[in-house]
C-alpha cells in the first residue's frame, strides 16, 4: 500500500511538472562550443533513474558543447539501496574518470534531491571540482523529522552489524517527500544512508567543502526552502561565485523553472 501511495503521488507530481514544462521556453539552443571541455555529472534523486527530472538542463548544456554523464545511482528505482553512501562516491569517481578520459578537463556535478545531497558529499571530497549545483536538496538524516522514522531502525541496524549480519538485506523504514515507505537494504547500506552521524549528513559535508563554486537552488514550495541558507549553504559558500537561488516551484519542478539560471551560472565559471 505504501508503494502504491508513493507511485500515485509521483505520477501526480510528474504531471504537475509536465504542466509547468509546457509553459516554459525550453527549446535547446543551436549547438555551440561555449562549454567545450566541461564534463557534467547529473545525480538523480531517490527512486529516480538516470537523468530523472533534470528539467532540460542537460540538453541545454550538451547543446553548448559539454559532455554529460547520467549514472544509475545506488538509490535508483532499479537498484534500491544497492550500495553504501561511500560506495556511491566511488561510483561517481569512475564516472568522472570516464569523462576526463574523453577530454573533459572541468567537472561540474549537478544533483537533484538525494542526488543533491550526494553532490555536496562528493564536493566535500573533491575540492578540485569546477562547480557544484544542488537542486532542492533532500534526504536529511540528522533532522528531527527523519529521526522520528528511523531511530529504532538505526539501533537495530547497528546491532545486526555487531552480530555479523551487516550484509543481510531486510526491511527498514524510509521516507520520500514525507511519504513513509519500507526499503529493503542491508544494515550496512541503511546505516550509511540514514545514520544522523553518518556520511550522508548535508551540513557536515557542507562544512567540509573547500572553495568549490556552489549554486544552491530551492523551490519555495519545497520543505527545504523553510530551512533557508543557514541550513548548510552559508557554511559551504566559500567561493565568490557561490549563489543561493529561490524559484517559485516544487520538488520536481524546480529544475524546470531554474534551468536558464543553472545554465547561465555554469557558463560563468
Amino acid at each position: 500500500m505504501n508503494r502504491c501511495r508513493f507511485l500515485s503521488s509521483l505520477v501526480i507530481r510528474a504531471l504537475a511538472a509536465l504542466a509547468v514544462f509546457s509553459t516554459l521556453d525550453l527549446a535547446a539552443p543551436a549547438r555551440s562550443a561555449g562549454l567545450e571541455g566541461f564534463g557534467i555529472v547529473y545525480l538523480h534523486g531517490k527512486g529516480g533513474w538516470p537523468g530523472a527530472f533534470d528539467g532540460g538542463i542537460l540538453a541545454s548544456l550538451e547543446a553548448e558543447g559539454a559532455q554529460v554523464a547520467k549514472p544509475d545511482l545506488p538509490w535508483s528505482l532499479k537498484r534500491k539501496y544497492g550500495a553504501t553512501y561511500d560506495e556511491a562516491m566511488a561510483e561517481i569517481d569512475a564516472v568522472v574518470a570516464a569523462l576526463k578520459a574523453k577530454g573533459a578537463s572541468r567537472i561540474v556535478v549537478i544533483g537533484h534531491s538525494l542526488g543533491a545531497n550526494a553532490a555536496i558529499g562528493y564536493a566535500a571530497r573533491h575540492p578540485e571540482l569546477a562547480g557544484v549545483v544542488v537542486l532542492v536538496p533532500g534526504h536529511l538524516p540528522e533532522t528531527d523529522e527523519l529521526r522520528g522514522y528511523t531511530r529504532e531502525a538505526i539501533a537495530q541496524a547497528k546491532e545486526l552489524i555487531a552480530a555479523g549480519q551487516g550484509n543481510v538485506p531486510r526491511g527498514f523504514p524510509d521516507v520520500v517527500q514525507g511519504i513513509p515507505l519500507t526499503a529493503t537494504a542491508t544494515p550496512l547500506v541503511y546505516l550509511s544512508m540514514f545514520d544522523p552521524d553518518g556520511p550522508a549528513v548535508i551540513p557536515k559535508n557542507a562544512q567540509a567543502m573547500g572553495p568549490v563554486p556552489l549554486l544552491w537552488v530551492v523551490g519555495t514550495l519545497d520543505p527545504i526552502a523553510r530551512r533557508g541558507p543557514d541550513y548548510a549553504f552559508n557554511s559551504a559558500a566559500k567561493n565568490p561565485k557561490s549563489r543561493y537561488v529561490e524559484v517559485f516551484a516544487g520538488h520536481l519542478t524546480t529544475p524546470l523553472v531554474a534551468r536558464r539560471r543553472v545554465v547561465e551560472w555554469i557558463n560563468s565559471l
